[in-house]
């Protein structure tokens, strides 16, 4: 197995874990926070989801999903159109708020459309590359996706525990 059909195989995760948690549920729920500075579904998806765009499409010299495709203006946040969740306050988290998980589900497929067009397309070789020299030692960008499946997985997996808690209530 090659290393891009490894990283494909962990975005594919990431999708799978999104699609059960957000599938089904009401604005209602995907809003839904289980204390006032705990994050939402939404915002967990959301985040995650912009997360990936950011830094897939950085590597790949590309535009965000989020801009070129229209979904910022789609999602009407009250925040910058580069903001991506980190670092949020709880007042921030609680300003992500969708309507339907078709919206959530709906940009978190276009990046990860993107992102495994990206992985797919690349050589072993490339996954030498630097990316980021603020770092010591720099990061490839090897290291790089390693790092966007990671915390993409965490957050997915914390979306799914928040649903638990919500239809446990």
């Amino acid at each position: 197995m090659k290393a891009t059909e490894v990283l494909a195989d962990g975005f594919g995760r990431i999708r799978e874990v999104v699609h059960e948690t957000v599938t089904g549920l009401t604005a209602e729920r995907l809003n839904a926070r289980p204390d006032p500075e705990a994050n939402s579904i939404a915002w967990l998806v959301w985040h995650l989801t912009r997360i990936q765009d950011d830094h897939v499409a950085d590597a790949a010299g590309q535009e965000q999903v989020w801009r070129s495709a229209g979904w910022a203006g789609r999602f009407d946040l009250p925040l910058p159109v580069a903001d991506h969740g980190y670092g949020h306050t709880a007042e921030q988290a609680g300003s992500v708020r969708v309507d339907s998980p078709e919206l959530l589900l709906g940009y978190y497929d276009a990046v990860h459309e993107a992102s495994l067009r990206y992985v797919r397309g690349l050589a072993a070789a490339d996954l030498e590359r630097i990316v980021d020299e603020r770092w010591d030692p720099p990061v490839t960008l090897g290291v790089r996706l390693v790092s966007v499946l990671a915390d993409d997985l965490q957050h997915a997996g914390q979306a799914a525990y928040v649903r638990g808690l919500l239809e446990r209530r």
